[in-house]
């Protein structure tokens, strides 16, 4: 095709940095929040359950706009709309942090997913057509890093923001990025030939309420589930009743409709199939290990929300690191090859951390984390582009959003699957550890009588040292059943990460990597 040599006229690392520059402040907004949410519910009177749709409303809108934005930048250029994208991300951001009430702040929060849903995929679909074939690993590694490294410095920035000044300050912080990023965008993106004209044609109105529906309901049932004890709760098994009726109606009206919002036939493309599949096992893998993790550290080892942050923080230090590494070599290796040895090594670090326990020292914590981050990179770099590498250029668009989305959606899951198994496996192990408490148990009797002296010599009566030994006990038994779920999780995650190895076997080499190798032996 003719299209098919296009360039854009300005350096393409122009490009690179100012798409990067918005999809960090996305990326990083998503994060920071989380640890404000107690200090904005009591600065706003609200509940802590309420203060939770600060997030889902977030999640919910930013999740309906990712496979939209393919089809709504055929209509209006690129160019356009994520400059529009940017301004209403930087407006909302401003919006949030003078927000007089909880639902001001949700309304905002909104505003702010709609116009941070379609950056992520924009940026991708940008630079992949910006950079020559043989030039996506490194510009993917460059993309890499924003999205890696936000949400790894995001809970310590917003924390340190939240406490030395004030929470409303994690939004105003966005308004100067925006304006930069802004700034960039119209100076230097461009919209490839075939997207300065606009579609003509109806707009697909029942595919969109199809999809905002499923997605809305799944969001919902995902973030809610373990709070209402998921299918015990009537709204919960209707509300996923209906998300599953309406991802039926939409898959079957975006199959059959001549110009639907999200071209779902893409996935027929064995690369981009498989590899989607693949991103959403990653994303379920990433999303549980980056949020149990601190959880650990704060509730069952007492760590300060600072030191929590400190201590997985290093995970981003690996993730640059490995995306210098991979980005001079994705072109030189075959990127299954990459793939294989980032999934083993991300599989190997996740055992490392399922090793906890109560005396583990912050080192036992960070080096894992190091391992974590680099094998990221020798994920997200090489699965990016073999799954795009077979695509026409016109269809990146919608595919990215697509790409982003399942991505999204397995993290969702990955989070939801977590927590519920944290809450379910603390019992089942608090009730086996439970039953070995006998009063034939000489090691718990000696035990027992061990603590009572101790608690009798600091002033306590013969009874309250009873009783307060009991007490101990007992919490001793929480404790250990809680580590004990928590190396459950680790264990899962790390099989999830080996089951990914075959499945990126079956992916095909990507096309350039075939004419690279011609070029070189021809010329040789």
């Amino acid at each position: 095709m003719e299209h098919m040599d296009w360039r854009p006229s300005v350096n393409p690392w122009m490009v690179a940095l100012s798409v990067m520059l918005s999809t960090f402040m996305v990326v990083l907004d998503s994060s920071v929040a989380n640890v404000a949410l107690p200090h904005i519910a009591g600065n706003l009177s609200a509940s802590t359950d309420e203060s939770t749709w600060v997030l889902t409303s977030y999640l919910v809108s930013n999740a309906i706009m990712l496979p939209v934005s393919g089809w709504v930048a055929r209509r209006i250029g690129r160019k356009r709309l994520l400059m529009i994208s940017i301004l209403v991300f930087t407006a909302a951001s401003l919006l949030c942090g003078m927000a007089l009430d909880m639902p001001m702040l949700i309304l905002a929060r909104i505003l702010q997913g709609v116009g941070g849903g379609g950056m992520q995929p924009l940026s991708q679909s940008i630079l992949l057509e910006s950079f020559p074939p043989h030039q996506h690993g490194k510009a993917m590694a460059a993309y890499g890093m924003g999205i890696v490294v936000a949400p790894v410095i995001g809970p310590t920035l917003g924390g340190w923001i939240t406490d030395s000044y004030s929470w409303r300050w994690i939004f105003y912080i966005n308004l100067p990025v925006g304006m930069i990023a802004l700034l960039m965008a119209s100076v230097y993106i461009e919209d490839p030939p075939y997207l300065r004209h606009a579609l003509q044609g109806t707009i697909d109105f029942l595919g969109f309420g199809l999809m905002a529906l499923w997605l809305g309901t799944l969001q919902l049932v995902l973030d809610k589930g373990q709070e209402a004890d998921w299918f015990s709760a009537g709204w919960i098994r209707w509300t996923t009743a209906v998300s599953i009726f309406a991802l039926a109606g939409f898959v079957l009206r975006e199959w059959i409709c001549k110009d639907p919002i999200v071209q779902l036939r893409v996935l027929a493309e064995r690369n981009f199939g498989i590899g989607t599949l693949i991103a959403g096992l990653y994303g379920f893998t990433l999303y549980g290990v980056t949020a149990i993790l601190p959880l650990f550290l704060q509730t069952v080892l007492g760590y300060p929300a600072l030191d929590s942050g400190l201590a997985v923080s290093p995970r981003g230090i690996g993730s640059i690191l490995s995306m210098f590494i991979v980005g001079m070599l994705v072109n030189k290796i075959d990127s299954r090859v990459l793939l294989t040895f980032g999934f083993a090594l991300f599989a190997y670090s996740t055992i490392l951390l399922s090793k906890i326990n109560l005396d583990i020292a912050m080192a036992s914590v960070v080096w894992p984390n190091v391992l974590n981050g680099f094998a990221g990179g020798f994920i997200f770099v090489p699965l990016t582009t073999i799954t795009m590498s077979r695509l026409r250029k016109e269809q990146i668009g919608n595919a990215a959003g697509i790409y982003n989305l399942i991505r999204n959606i397995g993290g969702s899951i990955g989070i939801a699957t977590v927590t519920t198994m944290l809450v379910r496996g603390s019992q089942t192990h608090q009730n086996y550890l439970a039953s070995h408490l006998t009063s034939e148990n000489l090691s718990l009797q000696n035990a027992l009588l061990g603590l009572q002296a101790q608690l009798q010599t600091s002033g306590s009566s013969s009874s309250v040292a009873s009783m307060r030994a009991l007490g101990l006990l007992y919490k001793g038994i929480q404790q250990q059943a809680s580590v004990l779920a928590y190396a459950d999780n680790f264990r899962l995650m790390a099989m999830l990460s080996l089951v990914c190895i075959p499945l990126a076997l079956l992916l095909h080499k990507p096309a350039h990597h075939s004419r690279a190798n011609s070029k070189t032996n021809k010329s040789t």
